[in-house]
C-alpha cells in the first residue's frame, strides 16, 4: 500500500485556507518554476476569486517525503454546508485554520462540530501571525474552549498547534523561532494525522462528490473504504433505496497534483474518480458485483428557499445577452443540476418560467451571477422560503444566526431580529464586541443583512445556518417602503429627478434609460408612486433669476445582486443581464396593476 494521508481543511470564510493549500502545492514542487504564478490556483473560477470565498470543494494531492497527502479544500460558507459534510467523509483528519486576530468564528464551529462527531483528529494552524495586533495565544485558548464545548474526546483535545503566515509561506511550532518554509506543517501532518487502516476484502466505496466532463459525462468521486478497484471491473451501484444497478468501471483516475491521472488499480484508503458509472447520486455505494454490501448513505441538505427564474420579457430584452430564450434557460439549469447537489428545478406556472430551489440567497445568487457572466439574460422573482407540512402542522425552516457587533449597536440588533420573530439564545462579550446568537425563521433573514449593516454602520458580522423545521412563527413584516415606478419609457433627466427628490431615494442617475413599469427608486411612503422621470425642462427665451441654479442630486443607491434579491417585493422581478440589474414590476402598465389590486 502506498503511504497516504487524507486531510480536509476547515476554517471560517477568509481565514486563508485556500492560500495555505497553494503554498503546499508550491513547496512540494508540483509546479515547474516557470509556471509559478502569483494568483490562487485553487479558487479558479472568477466568482471565487472576486468574492474571496470557496464555493466548490476541491481535491488536490501533494507528495512529501514519499507520502501522498490528499488535501480536500472545503467551503466555509453555511450556504454550501452540503459540500462540507460530504467531503469530511473522505478524510482521516482535519487541519483547523484560525485567524490569529479574529479567532474562531461561527462557520468554523459548524464544520468543526461535524468533523469531531466523525472522530477525525484535528491539527490546529493559527494563521496570519504577521498581522499587527494579532493574539495567537488567546486564539489557541479559544480553539481549546470551542473543542471542549463541542464534546471533543481526550485524544482530540490533545491537538498539536502550528503558528505561521500562509501568505508569507512559513510555519513554526514555536512562536519565538520563525522558520523560512512550511515544512513544520507538513511534518505535523505526517506525524499526527493517522494513515488509513488496511482493509482488504470485497470492494466498497461511497460516492461523496462528483465532477462533470463534456466528453465522458458525470464522474463519481469518493474514497475506497475496503478492498481495491480495477479498470474494467464489474461493480454493483447500490442506490439510497436499496435498489442495485450493474455497472462497469471504464476508467479509474487518481488525484495527482492539481489534476487526475489514469491508473489500472487503486487500493482502499485512497480517493479516486470513476468514469463510466451511470445513474448514480451522491451517497450511493459502489460494491462487489456478486455480493453487494453498501455503506450508510450520507444525507444531503434539503433546499430551504425557492425563486422563480423566467425569460427576460422587459422592453430592453436582448440588448446585452446572447442567450435569451426559455430553451437556453432550461438547458443551462439542467446542466447545473448535473453537479450542483443542493439544487432542484421544477417547471413553473408558464412554459417560460422555472421554480429553482436552493440552500439560501447566497447559493442561488452565485448561480445567477455565473449565468449572467456566461451571457444569459433572465428575470428572477422574490426569494421564498419552503413551507412543509410536518405531522399536519405548517412548518418553516429555522436558522441559527450569529452576529458580532460593537457594544453600542447590540440593542439595535436584538430589536431588529426579535421584530422578525427571532429568539435571543446567547449574549456574551468577546473583547470589545458583543457576540449574539439567535434562532430565527429563514423568512426573517431575507432582507435583514442590508438593514442590519446600515443600522450598525457596516460593523456587524453576520453568519447563519439552517438547523431544522419548526411550526410557523406567525407574520413577519416585509419592506416598509413602497417603490417609485417610471411612468413612461425614455431617458431620465436631472431636471425631473431634482423636482422629485422629496418622493424618496433614486436607484438611477441622470442619463440612464428607463422603461414604463421599471422601479427607479424607493418611495418615502408605504405605497408605490408612479412618477415621470423623463420630463425635460421647457426652454424659453426668458431668463428668470434663481430658477436656473445648478441641480443638486443625491447619488443613486446601488445594489449588489444579493441586496437586490433581498430588496424586491412579491410583485416585482429583478431583471439580470450581462451588464445591468434592473428592478421592475411584474405588470408593467399602471392600469394592469390597478386591475390586479381591485381583483384582490
Amino acid at each position: 500500500m502506498q503511504k497516504i494521508r487524507n486531510i480536509a481543511i476547515i476554517a471560517h470564510v477568509d481565514h486563508g485556507k485556500t492560500t495555505l493549500v497553494d503554498k503546499m502545492i508550491y513547496y512540494t514542487n508540483i509546479l515547474k518554476d516557470h509556471e509559478k504564478r502569483q494568483e490562487l490556483i485553487l479558487d479558479n473560477n472568477d466568482l471565487e476569486r472576486e468574492r474571496g470565498i470557496t464555493i466548490l470543494a476541491k481535491n488536490v494531492s501533494v507528495s512529501y517525503k514519499g507520502v501522498k497527502i490528499n488535501i480536500i479544500d472545503t467551503p466555509g460558507h453555511a450556504d454550501f454546508g452540503g459540500e462540507v459534510e460530504r467531503v469530511l467523509n473522505m478524510a482521516d483528519g482535519v487541519l483547523l485554520l484560525a485567524d490569529a486576530f479574529e479567532g474562531t468564528m461561527p462557520q468554523t464551529r459548524f464544520v468543526l462540530s461535524k468533523a469531531l462527531a466523525l472522530g477525525l483528529k484535528p491539527v490546529v494552524v493559527i494563521n496570519k501571525v504577521d498581522k499587527p495586533n494579532c493574539r495567537p495565544e488567546e486564539v489557541h485558548e479559544q480553539v481549546f474552549d470551542l473543542m471542549f464545548s463541542l464534546d471533543a474526546t481526550e485524544e482530540q483535545l490533545d491537538f498539536p498547534t502550528i503558528y505561521g503566515s500562509a501568505k508569507e509561506g512559513w510555519m513554526t511550532t514555536d512562536l519565538n523561532h520563525r522558520t523560512d518554509s512550511i515544512e513544520p506543517l507538513l511534518d505535523a501532518i505526517l506525524k499526527y494525522i493517522p494513515a488509513p487502516q488496511e482493509n482488504p476484502g470485497a470492494p466498497q466505496m461511497l460516492i461523496t462528490s462528483l465532477d462533470y466532463s463534456s466528453y465522458v459525462g458525470r464522474i463519481a468521486i469518493g474514497r475506497i473504504h475496503r478492498g481495491e478497484l480495477r479498470e474494467g471491473m464489474n461493480v454493483a451501484l447500490v442506490k439510497r433505496d436499496g435498489s442495485v444497478k450493474r455497472n462497469k468501471i471504464k476508467e479509474l483516475h487518481t488525484f495527482t497534483g492539481l489534476g487526475r491521472q489514469k491508473v489500472e488499480v487503486m487500493e482502499n484508503g485512497d480517493i479516486c474518480a470513476l468514469v463510466g458509472i451511470e445513474g448514480f447520486d451522491i451517497g450511493d455505494s459502489i460494491c462487489d458485483a456478486e455480493n453487494p454490501e453498501p455503506l450508510d448513505p450520507i444525507a444531503v441538505d434539503e433546499p430551504t428557499m425557492s425563486m422563480v427564474f423566467t425569460i427576460n420579457d422587459s422592453p430592453f430584452f436582448g440588448r446585452d445577452g446572447k442567450f435569451v430564450t426559455s430553451r437556453h434557460l432550461k438547458e443551462r439549469l439542467d446542466r447545473e443540476l448535473e453537479k450542483n447537489l443542493a439544487l432542484r428545478v421544477e417547471q413553473g406556472d408558464s412554459a417560460d418560467s422555472f421554480t429553482v430551489f436552493g440552500r439560501g440567497v447566497l447559493h442561488l445568487s452565485v448561480l445567477i451571477e455565473t449565468m449572467r457572466r456566461e451571457g444569459y439574460e433572465l428575470q428572477v422573482g422574490q426569494p421564498k422560503v419552503l413551507i412543509k407540512m410536518i405531522g399536519g402542522v405548517k412548518s418553516e425552516p429555522i436558522e441559527e444566526m450569529h452576529v458580532d457587533v460593537p457594544d453600542d449597536y447590540s440593542g439595535k440588533v436584538v430589536e431588529m431580529v426579535t421584530s422578525r420573530r427571532g429568539e435571543l439564545k446567547i449574549m456574551e462579550r468577546k473583547g470589545e464586541r458583543i457576540h449574539l446568537e439567535f434562532h430565527i425563521p429563514s423568512r426573517g433573514i431575507i432582507g435583514l443583512r442590508t438593514n442590519m449593516l446600515t443600522a450598525t454602520a457596516g460593523e456587524a458580522v453576520i453568519t447563519h445556518r439552517f438547523i431544522e423545521y419548526q411550526p410557523m412563527k406567525g407574520d413577519i413584516e416585509g419592506r416598509k417602503t413602497g417603490s417609485l415606478i417610471a411612468k413612461e419609457t425614455g431617458t431620465a433627466f436631472a431636471y425631473a429627478l431634482n423636482k422629485l427628490q422629496d418622493r424618496g431615494r433614486f436607484f438611477i442617475a441622470p442619463g440612464e434609460e428607463v422603461y414604463e413599469g421599471m422601479v427607479v427608486g424607493e418611495s418615502s411612503r408605504a405605497d408605490d408612486i408612479t412618477i415621470n422621470v423623463t420630463q425635460s425642462k421647457k426652454l424659453t427665451n426668458m431668463r428668470a433669476s434663481g430658477s436656473d441654479d445648478k441641480v443638486h442630486l443625491a447619488p443613486p443607491v446601488l445594489f449588489s445582486l444579493e441586496e437586490a434579491l433581498e430588496y424586491i417585493n412579491g410583485d416585482e422581478y429583478l431583471e439580470v443581464t450581462p451588464k445591468v440589474y434592473r428592478m421592475r414590476k411584474i405588470l408593467l402598465k399602471e392600469n394592469d396593476r390597478k386591475r390586479g389590486r381591485t381583483a384582490e
